[in-house]
């Protein structure tokens, strides 16, 4: 299982990013959170099979929200557990 830390930047907060985001996790196998970061970034954490959680990324990059993404970085890690379903934290 894999960890991806993913900070998306654009017009990414105040048009229902992180909302479209939990709804796309609905269709793909992996649990996490969104949020958005004082520095005007989203921020996603998501934990699944590393091909499941490139699947969903593509999902998000071939979405409606593409247009509103300038710059994402990603980052892989090991999954670390604890994250139960997918939620908007702030």
């Amino acid at each position: 299982m894999k960890r991806v830390m993913v900070f998306y930047a654009g017009r990414v907060q105040g048009v229902g990013f992180r909302a479209s985001v939990r709804q796309l996790a609905c269709g793909y196998d992996v649990v996490g959170t969104v949020r958005n970061l004082p520095d005007g970034r989203v921020e996603l954490i998501a934990e699944g099979t590393k091909a499941e959680l490139e699947t969903f990324l593509t999902g998000i990059d071939e979405s409606g929200l593409s247009g509103l993404i300038a710059k994402k970085d990603t980052t892989w890690q090991e999954a670390q557990g604890g994250l139960r379903g997918f939620t908007i934290t702030g």
